[in-house]
């Protein structure tokens, strides 16, 4: 008869019981996979305390973060999607999801706008809500952004946009394609008024968003490792057929080529838009912004 094993998993020691840690307590870092507890990252602005990493944040909590307490009115958040085109994914209507992403997110569809200030200055302020169909643009967005300008010119108030988005919605078809031309026109609106146009792009801007209204600001702004651009890098790469140069697309890379005028970490992107909009105030003209620099006095100062 053999020896019996002194341990075996039935009859040896007794086994600990694993402590599962509850969810929504720790959250792990995308890039340097540092273990985070949530509150200090909401406390921290969802910027990662070891490695800067800007992770998404939720529309409503920048909101928060971005406009002075006690200021924001929101605008049309009544309006809706329609289904023009009748339109079927995976047998699934687009009015079904619109209704049930409205459920999940609330209403407004991917972007609020309202009236509020920032360090004091009355602006018009508009937010991509990327949780709302990856921020999508259809119709209802289009029209809201151009309400917004609309406001601005009427008002003499600066604009102020948060593009975070996917591109344009394809269940509304060329509908919202007409969105980009929609947008774009409002914007130049602004420019004929002189009023200001201040673009602030977070992680992803891209397809028709990134085409139209995100990059047609008087100073554009973007947070840290953002992702700007029309078509995905890899699509590109398939099409020529050559490899990307390393953070080809993120905001650093824009920046270094003069796509973009700043990169502003997060905790410090409310007192440079202030600092941008004081700049403006002070006789900075919108229609004269160059590719490259301010012809009118000096430009906005940079954070430290």
């Amino acid at each position: 008869m053999p020896p019996m094993a002194w341990w075996s998993r039935t009859q040896g020691l007794a086994e600990q019981p694993k402590k599962s840690v509850p969810k929504g307590i720790w959250t792990k870092c995308e890039r340097c996979n540092a273990t985070l507890y949530e509150a200090d990252l909401d406390a921290s602005a969802r910027v990662c305390s070891s490695c800067d990493h800007h992770f998404r944040m939720p529309t409503e909590a920048r909101i928060e973060l971005m406009v002075d307490p006690g200021t924001w009115q929101e605008h049309d958040r009544h309006l809706e999607s329609g289904d023009p085109l009748a339109f079927r994914v995976d047998g699934k209507r687009y009015a079904d999801q619109i209704k049930s992403t409205t459920r999940k997110v609330g209403a407004g569809d991917a972007y609020r706008a309202g009236t509020a200030s920032i360090g004091g200055i009355a602006c018009e302020v508009g937010f991509f809500v990327f949780e709302f169909m990856g921020g999508s643009m259809g119709s209802v967005v289009g029209e809201t952004i151009a309400r917004q300008f609309e406001r601005a010119v009427e008002h003499r108030r600066p604009a102020v946009l948060f593009s975070a988005s996917g591109g344009a919605r394809m269940q509304e078809g060329v509908l919202s394609l007409m969105q980009m031309a929609k947008t774009s026109a409002a914007r130049s609106r602004l420019r004929e008024a002189h009023v200001p146009y201040i673009a602030v792009l977070l992680h992803p801007t891209t397809g028709g968003v990134a085409a139209s209204v995100a990059m047609l600001g008087d100073v554009i702004i973007a947070e840290p490792g953002a992702l700007i651009g029309f078509a995905g890098p890899r699509v590109i790469e398939q099409t020529i057929r050559q490899q990307l140069p390393p953070g080809f697309q993120r905001s650093e890379f824009l920046l270094e080529h003069g796509m973009v005028d700043m990169v502003v970490s997060r905790r410090d992107l409310k007192k440079t838009v202030e600092r941008t909009l004081r700049w403006f105030e002070r006789g900075g003209h919108a229609e004269r912004r160059t590719g490259t620099a301010f012809e009118d006095g000096e430009p906005p100062p940079a954070t430290d």
